[in-house]
């Protein structure tokens, strides 16, 4: 299926936002994820299965000085 993630479209098998996570190897401690335009907690992500034409905003944050 499609969806679409940071503004760029990606394949994916139907799954959890969780599982998504997992899969791009990004450290589920260090993000933020915006869902359809909602930003969504960390202790709800095993709970959304993506679907077709899900949007996502996947944020990191970065630490400096």
């Amino acid at each position: 299926m499609k969806i679409n993630v940071n503004g760029k479209a990606e394949e994916t098998a139907p799954c959890s936002l969780l599982d998504f996570i997992h899969q791009k190897g990004l450290s589920p401690e260090g993000i933020v994820v915006e869902h359809n335009h909602n930003i969504v907690k960390r202790k709800t992500w095993q709970d959304i299965q993506l679907q077709e034409n899900d949007n996502l905003e996947l944020l990191s944050f970065v630490g400096g000085g």
